[in-house]
C-alpha cells in the first residue's frame, strides 16, 4: 500500500516559512492577477488565489477586464503593471479567451515579475539552472519529494507530458535534482514498457486514470499532476471500482475529479503516491505566493 504523499502538510510549511519573509519586507509585497472574461474554473481558481494572498499580507489585485478585450489593450494593460512599483508579480490566468494571442500576452510580462515562470528568459534560466522564476506546479513538486525525504539522485524519473507550462520544466527541475529523465509523451511507441522503468513517474497527461497498472513499476514513486474532470457516471463507476460515497457525489451534481493515474492501480502498486485531489494541486497557489515574495525581495533589494 503506497503511502500518501497529501499536499496539505507541505503547503501549510511553505506558507508559515513566508511570512517572516514578508513580514521583513520594506512594504507588502504585490501580486496583480488578471482574469479575462468570466471562465467559470478559472474564476475559482483566481478567488483562491486572492484570499491566499491576503491571509499572508500580500497586496493583491483582482483585474477583469472583458472578454472583448483586444490583444493589443490587454498588452497595454500589462504595460502598465510592469511600470508600477508597487506590484511585484503580474499572473495572466490561462486560458485566455479566443482569439487572443497567449504567447503575445505571456511574453509582455516582465521576466522579474512573471510569478508563473512562463516567459522564455525564465524558460532559460530554467534550462541552465540559474536563478529566476520557475513555474508553479513542477516546483511543488519538487518541494513534495524533498520534504518527504524522497531521493531523485541516481534515481529513473519518467514524465509523461511535455507540456511548456508542466511536462519540459518539470522534467529540468528532476534533471537538475540530480535524476536520469525520460520525458514520454501520447506519441511515445511502447508507452508502459517506458513508465516501467521508472522509480519515479510522473503523470502529467491531461487523461484521466490514464496511467494503470501496465505502467506502474512495484515499488515507484508516482506523482499525480493531472486533475481531469468525470463526465459520466458509468466513468465514475469504472474507476473507482463503484465507490458509493463518489456514486452519490457524482448523482447529486458534485464535481468528481480523477488524476492521470488509476488510484486503485497506484495506491496497490506505488511506494509513495500524490493523491488526487489533495496533493500537487494543493501546492500550485503556494508557490505562486513563494515566487510572489522571491519576486518582491529582488526588487526590493533584500
Amino acid at each position: 500500500m503506497a503511502k500518501l504523499l497529501e499536499g496539505k502538510t507541505v503547503r501549510d510549511q511553505i506558507l508559515s516559512e513566508l511570512r517572516p519573509r514578508i513580514a521583513s519586507l520594506p512594504r507588502k509585497p504585490g501580486l496583480a492577477v488578471v482574469l479575462v472574461g468570466h471562465d467559470p474554473a478559472s474564476e475559482i481558481y483566481v478567488r483562491n488565489k486572492v484570499k491566499t494572498c491576503h491571509e499572508l499580507g500580500i497586496h493583491s489585485e483582482h483585474l477583469t477586464p472583458p472578454a472583448t478585450i483586444t490583444t493589443d489593450e490587454l498588452l497595454a494593460l500589462i504595460g502598465e503593471l510592469n511600470a508600477r512599483p508597487d506590484i511585484d508579480g503580474i499572473l495572466v490566468q490561462s486560458p485566455l479567451p479566443k482569439p487572443l494571442d497567449e504567447g503575445r500576452v505571456l511574453q509582455e510580462i516582465s521576466p522579474d515579475k512573471d510569478v508563473d515562470g512562463f516567459h522564455p528568459i525564465n524558460a532559460g534560466r530554467l534550462s541552465i539552472n540559474a536563478p529566476g522564476l520557475r513555474p508553479c506546479t513542477p516546483s511543488g513538486v519538487m518541494e513534495i519529494l524533498k520534504r518527504n525525504a524522497i531521493e531523485t539522485t541516481g534515481r529513473h524519473a519518467v514524465v509523461v507530458g511535455r507540456s511548456d507550462i508542466v511536462g519540459k520544466p518539470m522534467a529540468m527541475m528532476l534533471l537538475h535534482a540530480n535524476a536520469t529523465v525520460t520525458i514520454c509523451h501520447s506519441k511515445t511507441l511502447d508507452l508502459p514498457a517506458m513508465c516501467r522503468h521508472a522509480d519515479i513517474l510522473v503523470g502529467a497527461i491531461g487523461r484521466p486514470a490514464y496511467l494503470t497498472r501496465e505502467h506502474i513499476k512495484p515499488g515507484a514513486v508516482l506523482v499525480d499532476i493531472g486533475i481531469n474532470q468525470l463526465k459520466t457516471r458509468d466513468e465514475v463507476a469504472r474507476i473507482f471500482a463503484n465507490d458509493e460515497k463518489k456514486l452519490m457525489a457524482f448523482d447529486s451534481g458534485s464535481r468528481v475529479v480523477v488524476g492521470d493515474f488509476h488510484p486503485g492501480d497506484a495506491m496497490e502498486l506505488g511506494s509513495a503516491f500524490t493523491p488526487v485531489p489533495g496533493g500537487v494541486g494543493l501546492l500550485t497557489i503556494a508557490m505562486l505566493m513563494s515566487n510572489t515574495v522571491a519576486a518582491a525581495e529582488a526588487r526590493q533589494k533584500v
